[in-house]
């Protein structure tokens, strides 16, 4: 869009100066033979500006297009790189993260068995001692309630 009014204001200002360089012309007062040669002089100097002013702006043009097509170039190569190293540096985290969680659970695992382990043991001589002292009170309510005889 810029190129486009760059070019209309080139244009524009083109016309412009030939027309006020006519105008100029033909106001002055001269005769018919010298107001010719001042219009054909005129018309050269204007060609010759505008042939050198067109050449001057497509030169421009090209180094401003070559310029931007570099840069876009280095800032898509370094966008692709950090891009690269982004990905590598979160795939590697999330493989830490991953082992660190199969550690901590195969951890929790083992200590919640141990503690479970414990706590049967626990339970189960306690259940035994319960059980003994019943078979114990019983035994002795037997002997105590038998007939004589």
């Amino acid at each position: 869009m810029a190129d486009t009014n760059s070019k209309d204001f080139l244009i524009g200002t083109l016309i412009g100066g030939i027309a006020g360089a006519c105008a100029a012309l033909l106001l002055a007062p001269k005769s018919g033979s010298e107001l010719r040669t001042d219009i054909t002089d005129s018309t050269k100097s204007a060609t010759s500006k505008t042939s050198d002013f067109t050449t001057t702006a497509y030169d421009k043009g090209s180094q401003w297009a070559s310029s931007a097509k570099e840069k876009s170039s280095t800032i898509a190569k370094s966008v692709s790189e950090n891009s690269n190293e982004f990905y590598d540096k979160v795939k590697t985290a999330a493989a830490d993260a991953a082992g660190n969680v199969k550690q901590d659970t195969e951890k929790t695992a083992d200590e919640l068995a141990d503690e479970l382990t414990e706590e049967l043991e626990h339970a189960d001589s306690e259940q035994s001692s319960k059980i003994k002292s019943e078979v114990e009170k019983l035994q002795s309510n037997i002997n105590n309630n038998k007939p004589s005889n």
